[in-house]
This record gives structure tokens, C-alpha cells and sequence, in this order.
């Protein structure tokens, strides 16, 4: 078990260190409010702060007294008392609802005088015939309605602005003030990147207000909220066409696609269509293409699918339309249109004992194993983490506006599509290394340097020493400069598809990649892509498919 932070206090310690960092980076940005607390917060009793971050830290903003029991804090009363009145509500004003939320089933029971048939029904039975008094309809404070508890309840007023404050440190919500324990206790570990002056999520105030809005509805979305009724609220909290942040326009390019899926999924053409449209956000043309073919819209359709033909946005695009386009002309009478044939590929046939518990590619790794060529469930793991290790110090490149907090697993800008863009000379400098033999030694170099430490690419817990030392050992540089520059087109895309198995013949300095099929299974869209990719430049990739032979009865 890991061993606690050295000292009682540690989280109290991390979070003044955020505003600290806040105030530093961002002071002109903040409004009256998160300076008035910046300003206020380290002034108070260390016991009264302790409590502030312990309640902020928990889930919700409603606690009983009893239950905030830290010795290093000692009566929570006390402290609490310490704190403004607008931070913190001592005996608030509760619903019934919210009551019931911190009461024991018994103390339910005892508070209400429960009748017989009601004690042993389920809470929420109990809550639900409450509901029905009138006179439990006004709330009160939680000492009025549960005095036999001697206790009293605190709620955490500024919530709100607890919540800013964290947006603004991490530039998201997602992320939250646990990294600075897990980083403490060796859990998580980050790379240290230089900070430039440049190096912050927001720019503007607005970005901050943009993001809270746009995160309202995405919670919305994710709540199962009907779209028609939060795309008239997305486009206030964001005007079409962007704020000017590219990082927070991506964001809510995302939400706007999945909105289109949302009414495509309703079946409403028109709608989808008119998002889709509207729509920057990768394979939203398509998806517009596909919608207005599904709305008979043929003509429409074929119009669109011609723009795009003439400038694919990407290999994933590009494919969707050549699968489209024949279907298209054929609809509309319009002389064929054929496909590009994919590049042959060699194919294995199996038919192998089925073992219950073993999956496809287990079963293949087992058949195809030998001593002299051993082979390896890798999947998107190893190629990854050799163009992670190759290119580390190009990926966490202090670029403006990619690193501004240090718990950052990778930039923030990572599947924009001028990533490499920004990068370029980085890029080309570690993609350099393998025109000489200098490659190998730099990669294994970063691979004890950077051991553990979060990565985009790297996946440790998946690639060892003996197998990048073997991988190094069997595949080609020219191999590898050709995996690299293919994830650099489209990060987001290339980063997955790579085949499921890789065999290694040490002796001969040669490899294979194997896609693995079970029955009914079939290739998927980025899985085609990577494997034509290989064939097309002399890369020994094969698709293996197995049938499993059913014993006897």
C-alpha cells in the first residue's frame, strides 16, 4: 500500500498552491469574486481552511457535522464558524429530499415517527409517503427536522466558484484536485514542461463564461436531454463560427456532431442535416453526404460528395467516399464509379479447437508461436509507443497554449489538426534519427529516461524492454519512419487500427503484423486503412482468419 503524504495538512498545502498559480498566470482574468478569495482564503485559521478543501473535495455540497470528522481539523463547528458566511451555510434551510439524503434509514424512522408498516419498507418507499404530507412540503433547517440526532448540517456556498477556479487551473472539468495527491504519492507522474507567460488554457475572460456554457450542455446531452432542445442554447453559449480558441471551438465542434448523430439517430434528416452542415468537426461531411442520400436528397448528395472528393478532408473521409460515391451514381443514373482496389494482402485460414475463455487472438498467438519466432498481443501498443519514444521531446514541446498546468498527460492540442504543424521542426528532427543508426540507442534512452511517466503514446504497463529491444532488433528504420509520419497526418485516426499480433524471427532480422478475425467478425475502417497502408509500402502485414472446430458430441 502506498505510504500517505508526509504531512496532515498536504491538501490544504496543493490547493493554495493552485491559487497560487491562478493568481500568478491568470490575475487578468478573474472577476471581483475568485480575487476576493484568493485574496481572503490563506488570511483565515488554518483549521477553518483545512475544512473549506476537505467539503470542497468531497461529493456535494451538503454535510452533516458529524461526518466531517478529521483530526488534524478537530470540531468542524469550530472551524466552520471561521469561515464568511457566504462560503459556507451553517444549518440550512433543507427539502424533505435533501434531509432524507443524509439521514440513516433509522434516524428517517425515528425523525418522522415512521409507522409500523413503514419501518421495514425500503428508504425510498418510506421518502415517497412523506411526500405526500403537506406539511413536509416547507423546508427547514436540518437540526428542525431531526433534533433527536443532536446534530446540524453545513453547505458548501461556493461551489460555484470552487468549480471556476478549477477550470481555470486545469482548462477542464474533467480533471480535479485529487491529481495533486496522486502525483504526490508516485501514482500519476507528469513531465515537466517549461512554462512561458503564453501558457494558459484561457486567453479571455469570455473563453472561461464560453466553456461553462458549453459544458452545461454537454451535460445536458449526456443526461439524455432531447437535442432539439439544447441546440438553440448551444448556439447562445457559442456563436457559430468560433470564438477565436481553436481549443474550445474543437469542443464544441464535438458536441454540434454528436447533436447531428443524436437527430440522425430520430431519424430527422432535415435537422441532421442542417447540423452536420453547420458542423467543422471530422466526418460531419460525410455524415451530411449520408443524411441527405438517407432523405433521398440524391442529387443534393452527389453534389456535396463531388466537393469532397476534390479535397478529402482525410484517409478516414476519403474511404467513406469511395464507398459512397458508386452507390450515389448508380441511384442517379450517372456512369459508374469504381472503387480503388485495396492492395492484395496475404491471408491465413484456421481452424482451431475451441477453449472456452480464449479469445481469437490468444488462440492465434498460441498456434503461430515458435522459440526461434515468438509473437506478441500488441494491437496499437507498440507502434504508439516506438513513435512516443522516438518523438518524446517533439510531443511535449512547451508550445504556447499546449501545457499550462503540470498534470498534463499530454499537450492539449494533440488532435487539432495542425499538431504537427506546430511541432514541425521537433518532428523532423526525431524523425531524422532514423536515417542513421542513431534511432535506436535515442529511443531506448527515452525509455529508461521517461520510465513511467504519463504519456499519450507510451502505454507502460503494456510494452517492455525485451519487446522494444526486439522490435528495434527486427523492424526497419524506414518501417518505422513510415508508422511515424502516417500517425502524424491524423493523430486521432492513425493512433488505432495497427493489427492485433506482431511476430518477430530475431535470427533473421524480420517481422510480421497479424489482424486476427473470429467467425463473423469483420475488418474495421481504420483496420483496412493501416493494413493497405502497409501493403502498399512493402510492409508484411497479414489478416488471419479463424473457425473454431466444436468437439464432438
Amino acid at each position: 500500500m502506498l505510504a500517505p503524504p508526509p504531512h496532515a495538512f498536504y491538501y490544504l498545502t496543493n490547493f493554495q498552491r493552485a491559487l497560487d498559480w491562478i493568481s500568478q498566470r491568470y490575475a487578468d482574468l478573474l472577476i471581483a469574486e475568485e480575487t476576493d478569495f484568493i485574496a481572503t482564503f490563506p488570511a483565515l485559521p488554518q483549521a477553518a481552511r483545512a475544512l473549506f478543501v476537505r467539503m470542497m473535495m468531497r461529493r456535494g455540497t451538503l454535510f452533516r457535522a458529524s461526518k466531517l470528522d478529521y483530526p488534524e481539523i478537530g470540531c468542524p463547528l469550530a472551524a466552520a464558524g471561521a469561515l464568511p458566511a457566504h462560503w459556507v451555510g451553517h444549518d440550512p434551510a433543507l427539502c424533505l429530499d435533501e434531509l432524507a439524503a443524509l439521514l440513516l434509514k433509522p434516524e428517517l424512522v425515528q425523525a418522522f415517527q415512521l409507522p409500523a408498516p413503514l419501518k421495514s419498507a425500503r428508504k425510498s418507499a418510506q421518502l415517497d409517503a412523506l411526500r405526500l404530507d403537506p406539511a413536509h412540503a416547507e423546508a427547514r433547517a436540518f437540526s428542525q427536522w431531526a433534533p433527536a440526532t443532536n446534530d446540524t448540517a453545513l453547505r458548501l456556498l461556493a461551489q460555484p466558484l470552487c468549480d471556476r477556479l478549477r477550470l481555470i487551473f486545469f482548462g477542464n472539468l474533467n480533471q480535479d484536485w485529487s491529481e495533486f495527491v496522486l502525483a504526490d504519492l508516485g501514482t500519476f507522474r507528469y513531465e515537466r514542461v517549461e512554462f512561458s507567460p503564453d501558457s494558459r488554457g484561457f486567453r479571455h475572460r469570455a473563453d472561461i463564461d464560453h466553456y461553462l456554457r458549453l459544458h452545461a450542455c454537454k451535460e445536458r446531452y449526456h443526461a439524455g436531454e432531447a437535442a432539439a432542445a439544447i441546440l438553440p442554447d448551444l448556439a447562445t453559449a457559442m456563436p457559430v463560427g468560433g470564438v477565436g480558441n481553436p481549443w474550445l471551438d474543437s469542443r464544441r465542434e464535438r458536441l454540434m456532431f454528436q447533436l447531428g448523430q443524436a437527430f440522425e439517430k430520430e431519424q430527422d434528416w432535415h435537422q441532421a442535416h442542417a447540423v452536420y452542415a453547420a458542423c467543422g468537426h471530422p466526418g460531419a461531411r460525410g455524415r451530411a453526404i449520408r443524411v441527405l442520400e438517407k432523405d433521398q436528397k440524391f442529387e443534393q448528395a452527389f453534389t456535396l460528395l463531388e466537393t469532397a472528393r476534390a479535397a478529402p478532408e482525410s484517409e478516414a473521409e476519403r474511404q467513406q467516399l469511395l464507398r459512397i460515391a458508386p452507390r450515389l451514381a448508380r441511384k442517379l443514373g450517372h456512369p459508374a464509379i469504381a472503387g480503388r482496389r485495396a492492395t492484395p494482402v496475404e491471408r491465413i485460414d484456421l481452424a482451431l479447437p475451441d477453449r472456452p475463455g480464449l479469445r481469437v487472438e490468444g488462440a492465434v498467438l498460441e498456434h503461430l508461436w515458435r522459440d526461434e519466432a515468438p509473437v506478441f498481443y500488441v494491437e496499437n501498443t507498440l507502434a504508439n509507443a516506438l513513435f512516443g519514444l522516438l518523438c518524446w521531446r517533439a510531443v511535449f514541446a512547451a508550445i504556447p497554449g499546449a501545457f499550462f498546468h503540470p498534470f498534463h498527460r499530454g499537450p492539449a492540442d494533440l488532435y487539432r489538426a495542425d499538431f504537427h504543424a506546430r511541432r514541425r521542426d521537433e518532428f523532423d528532427d526525431c524523425l531524422a534519427l532514423l536515417d542513421h543508426d542513431g534511432y535506436r540507442e535515442a529511443i531506448l534512452q527515452t525509455f529508461h529516461q521517461k520510465s513511467g511517466l504519463q504519456s499519450p503514446f507510451v502505454a507502460w504497463d503494456h510494452v517492455g524492454h525485451e519487446l522494444i529491444e526486439l522490435a528495434l532488433d527486427c523492424i526497419p528504420a524506414a518501417h518505422l519512419k513510415l508508422w511515424c509520419q502516417r500517425i502524424l497526418q491524423d493523430v486521432r485516426e492513425n493512433r488505432s487500427g495497427f493489427p492485433d499480433l506482431i511476430q518477430f524471427w530475431p535470427q533473421e532480422k524480420r517481422y510480421r503484423m497479424i489482424e486476427v478475425k473470429g467467425p463473423g467478425d469483420r475488418l474495421q475502417d481504420n483496420q483496412l486503412r493501416w493494413i493497405d497502408y502497409c501493403a502498399r509500402h512493402n510492409m508484411p502485414v497479414t489478416v488471419c482468419y479463424l473457425q473454431w472446430q466444436r468437439a464432438a458430441a
